[in-house]
């Protein structure tokens, strides 16, 4: 795996980004999928640049993608390596024009996330990750990237929450942590701050999809941090027919027992 080929993926995130501007900075309608969903012509005109550009990147790779139709998995379970994509993640933020939407890209070997890039179209963040190689955020496409590092938990975490998201059941979790201080923010936006250290925890309850989480974990995993199930152990890709990731926890300080400061059942406080 080298930094050539994720400076090659976030050169189509930018492009993609580009794409989805251009409607941002117009009308648009909005239609819904069969799980209500909302989908735009952003969502579909992101995921033309990126397949397009990922199959010129690696011919013959697989690209599973948020819009389009999930290969069965008769089919998927013989993939080692392909692409998984959320060409606009955070739809409902695009619809409220609050700029709070990325575009992920992940490669996949082996059910891990081994580059991950995550483009912020509205303000030009571009932030990526290889395995063993480390994880950079590069504000601007004029900005020299800066290394990311996650950092050790406070004693009053700052927790990045769902803009658009979240259940009764994570504010009762989320209050067994004390003092804290809460960051709402839309789509992989949330894994970045935990990446860059200004955020120490996301959690959360309920489903959300692989190609919401595999970009993000990538980095976060290379900052330092970890992206876990409430069994603690790191969420893994293409491993079973659904495509939908279990009830999760993303962390800055791995070292900190953040299931039991949450009392999950069979963490052990410490």
């Amino acid at each position: 795996m080298s930094q050539d080929l994720a400076g090659a993926v976030g050169a189509l995130a930018r492009a993609a980004g580009n794409a989805i501007l251009e409607i941002y900075a117009g009308s648009f309608a909005v239609r819904h999928k069969a799980d209500a969903s909302p989908l735009t012509a952003a969502d579909l005109a992101a995921q033309r640049v990126l397949l397009q550009g990922l199959r010129r990147l690696l011919p013959g790779l697989p690209v599973l993608s948020e819009e389009s139709a999930a290969a069965p998995w008769a089919e998927r379970r013989g993939w080692r390596r392909y692409w998984l994509i959320d060409p606009l993640d955070g739809t409902r933020e695009f619809i409220k024009r609050n700029g709070e939407f990325t575009v992920n890209v992940a490669l996949i070997e082996d059910g891990a996330s081994v580059l991950g890039v995550v483009h912020a179209p509205v303000s030009g963040e571009l932030a990526w990750a290889v395995a063993a190689d480390g994880a950079w955020l590069q504000h601007s496409p004029q900005a020299i990237p800066q290394r990311l590092a996650t950092r050790g938990a406070p004693m009053q975490p700052v927790l990045a929450c769902s803009r658009s998201h979240g259940s009764a059941e994570e504010t009762q979790m989320l209050a067994r942590l004390g003092q804290h201080q809460r960051l709402s923010l839309g789509s992989s936006l949330k894994f970045l701050r935990l990446a860059e250290g200004s955020a120490d925890l996301y959690l959360r309850v309920g489903s959300t999809s692989e190609w919401d989480t595999a970009a993000a974990q990538c980095i976060l995993e290379q900052a330092g941090g970890a992206v876990l199930d409430f069994n603690g152990r790191p969420l893994r890709y293409n491993s079973r027919e659904s495509l939908l990731n279990p009830s999760f926890l993303a962390v800055g300080d791995p070292a900190r027992d953040w299931r039991a400061a949450l009392g999950i059942a069979g963490a052990t406080a410490t």
